[in-house]
Parts: structure tokens; C-alpha cells; sequence
């Protein structure tokens, strides 16, 4: 009887040997095509192509803005632009996607030492623009630091917190708190307080996945409300978004023009190139893009978009209810949260659910530094979320076309 059941393994397991199928390629990009998640990448493929679709609508409002009123700037000179960081950026993504769980730990981990590294001298020797210092000036360009640590930062904290699956001594929840604190103080110090409370939130995000204790999670949301009051109170930044959001005083002609812009178009839009309101609008072609895509393609595309997003988050999560390795659904909940979360502000914004922040959207507001980071981000998730499809999540089970066989 056992010499049967033996038998009807090996040969089922013969059955779906992969080397009969020609999967048994064992280069590089033959384990990538059968392990990486078609469907996440093609959803991100997708969002990358609407962003450059939505980039060249925006492009003339912003060559208007910037050009300094040059006969010679080209009304798509931001769309090219855009494009040639793609050109840049998706092989960026597809090669980080390509390396081994471990070695994708290992770059997150140096890439977070160094791009914090970065962040300490950024008040230091950045240049000042719009009234706040963000970026580092390497001669050939510009580098926003805090956008290229968000992927490292949550990957070398999923790093951290798993170490409690080894050794419950360890201080890794203290450390991470003083990690996330001193990052949180130099951004603060920019000023920059969009993404400081994307770090902050994805951290605590990351400790509830992690098991933390109830009640120091709801310690941390009673830390983060005192936090904002304080911070409305000694902090002007602050002060002069929350109030107004809030009360609508100072200056929200940004979120106004934003708001008016976005509902332009009704529920189809006035088309490509369609659209007038976006030539008053200050960033048309990074923090406003949303209410450009809502003047000139209307309401539904809008929505389209944010279920997009929520597409792309729910996917990792899903994908990771079957995933044995703590670290490695730490680390990728914490990149998909964190892309999903940049997502919402900035359209919080746009509809006027949230202050004005200065934030990106996604793969589909202009940047360079935010294409290349985003791209990275990306690919770190799509190398996390690999999977081999022939190998079940149990070392007791053989499993084929729907069938199984205990061992």
C-alpha cells in the first residue's frame, strides 16, 4: 500500500515536472517570468501609462507657468521628459524585481543607511526652493532623499521587526521607534509634513502587522493626535495648512482652483487638451495632475484611477494570505500601504478632504527622483511577492491540477 501511494507521487510529480513544459529554464529571467505577478505588474503598467497620458495634458498649463513666457519651450516639453524617466525607470523596476528575497533585503538596508545619510545634510547643503530645502544637488541633478528612503525605510523596518520571530529579548520595537522618530525630526525640519506622516503611519502600520500589543498601538494614535496638536501650535507649517483646511483662511487658492478644476469636466471630460482651468492651476503637473485628469477626462476616469490603486493593494494583500515568511509579508504590506497611502493623500487633497501637502501621485504626477523611487519601490514589491508555482505552501503536500496527495 505504501509502495503505491509512493508510486502515485513520484509519477504525479513527474506529471507536472516543469522541465516537460519548458519552465525548467533556470536563467534569470526564465524564474522571473514564472515567479513575478503578471497581474500586479500589469496593473502598474497600466498606472504608468494613464501617467503619461495625463502628463501630457498637463504639460502646456505647466510649460506656460515655467517656461518664463520662452517662444521656444515646447508645450510637451514635461511629457518628454516624463518620458525619458520611464524609458529609465521600468528597466530600474524590472531588474530590482528580478534579485533574490535576500538580496533585495540587503540593498534596502544599504540603500536606507545612505539616503538617510543624505536626509542629515539635506538642511545643511540643500537648496532652497519654494521655501522649504528637500533636495540634494549632485551637479548633474537634483535628489529628493526622503522619496528614495520611503521603500528602503519600510523593507529595512520589516527587517527589523521580523528579528522578534528569532529572539523575543530583542528591542526591536524601541528601535524602531527611534529610527522612525529621528526620520520624522529631519523632515520635519525641511519642512516636509506630508511625508512625515506617511512614515510615522506606515510604521505603525507595519507594527500592527507585526503582533504589537493593543494597547501600545492605541498609546501610538494618542501620541500621533497630541503630536498634530503640538505641532499646530509651535510648528507654522502646520499651523498654516490645518487652518486652512479648517477654517479656510490664509491662502487656499491652490485647493479651491484644484477643486474647481477637478469638477470641470463634468463626468467625461472635456477631452484632451480640452481643458482651461488647468493653466491657473500652481502644479499641474505634480501635485494638481488629479484635478487635470478630472477637467479633461472626466469624473469617471477619475474614479477609475483610485480603484486602481486600491486594485493594486488589495492585490499584494490578498497575495499574501497564503505567505509563510514574516519578513516577507511585512515587508511587502509595508510598500503596498505606503504606495496606497501616497495615493489617497494626494487625491484627499485634490477633493479637498485634506490640506495641501505637496505630494505626488503614484506613477502618474512628473518627477524624476518620484519615477525612479516609485520604480525601485515597485520593483523591491514585485521581487517580495514572487512566487514559485510549483511549490505549495506545505512541505507535506503534493499538489496538481486541483488534486492532492498526502506524502
Amino acid at each position: 500500500m505504501i509502495k503505491s501511494i509512493s508510486g502515485q507521487i513520484k509519477a504525479k510529480a513527474a506529471f507536472v515536472d516543469p522541465s516537460r513544459y519548458g519552465r525548467s529554464d533556470t536563467s534569470a529571467i526564465g524564474r522571473w517570468f514564472w515567479e513575478i505577478d503578471k497581474v500586479l505588474l500589469l496593473l502598474v503598467s497600466v498606472l504608468i501609462g494613464i501617467g503619461l497620458i495625463a502628463v501630457a495634458a498637463a504639460s502646456p498649463a505647466a510649460g506656460q507657468r515655467y517656461s518664463g513666457g520662452s517662444v521656444h519651450f515646447s508645450e510637451l516639453y514635461y511629457f518628454w521628459r516624463q518620458l525619458a524617466w520611464i524609458a529609465v525607470g521600468i528597466p530600474v523596476m524590472i531588474v530590482i524585481s528580478m534579485l533574490p528575497r535576500e538580496t533585495a533585503r540587503r540593498l534596502s538596508l544599504f540603500g536606507a543607511v545612505f539616503f538617510f545619510v543624505l536626509l542629515v545634510f539635506v538642511p545643511i547643503i540643500g537648496p532652497e526652493v519654494n521655501g522649504a530645502r528637500r533636495w540634494v544637488n549632485f551637479g548633474f541633478g537634483q535628489v529628493q532623499p526622503s522619496e528614495f528612503l520611503k521603500p528602503f525605510f519600510v523593507v529595512a523596518m520589516a527587517w527589523l521587526l521580523s528579528l522578534k520571530d528569532g529572539d523575543k529579548s530583542l528591542p526591536v520595537y524601541p528601535i524602531s521607534a527611534v529610527v522612525t522618530g529621528g526620520i520624522a525630526f529631519l523632515l520635519m525640519k525641511q519642512p516636509d509634513f506630508g511625508s512625515t506622516i506617511i512614515f510615522c503611519a506606515v510604521w505603525v502600520a507595519m507594527l500592527a502587522l507585526a503582533g504589537v500589543n493593543m494597547r501600545i498601538l492605541i498609546g501610538l494614535a494618542v501620541a500621533g493626535l497630541v503630536g498634530v496638536v503640538l505641532a499646530y501650535f509651535f510648528y507654522d507649517v502646520a499651523t498654516q495648512r490645518i487652518d486652512e483646511f479648517l477654517f479656510g483662511t490664509g491662502d487656499t487658492f491652490q485647493t479651491d482652483n484644484a477643486m474647481r478644476t477637478l469638477t470641470a469636466g463634468g463626468l467625461f471630460g472635456m477631452g484632451p487638451g480640452g481643458g482651461t482651468r488647468k493653466f491657473g492651476l500652481p502644479e499641474p503637473h505634480t501635485d494638481y495632475i488629479f484635478s487635470v485628469i478630472g477637467e479633461e477626462f472626466g469624473l469617471i476616469a477619475c474614479l477609475a484611477i483610485a480603484a486602481l490603486y486600491l486594485g493594486i493593494v488589495a492585490r499584494v494583500l490578498i497575495k499574501l494570505l497564503d505567505e509563510d515568511n514574516s519578513f516577507a509579508i511585512l515587508a511587502a504590506a509595508g510598500l503596498a500601504i505606503e504606495f496606497g497611502f501616497q495615493a489617497l493623500i494626494n487625491m484627499m487633497v485634490n477633493v479637498q478632504l485634506a490640506p495641501s501637502k505637496g505630494m505626488t501621485l503614484p506613477f502618474i504626477s512628473y518627477g524624476g527622483s518620484s519615477m525612479l523611487a516609485l520604480s525601485i519601490g515597485m520593483g523591491l514589491l514585485l521581487a517580495f511577492t514572487r512566487r514559485n508555482p510549483y511549490l505549495t505552501r506545505s512541505p507535506y503536500v503534493v499538489k496538481w491540477s486541483g488534486e492532492s496527495l498526502a506524502a
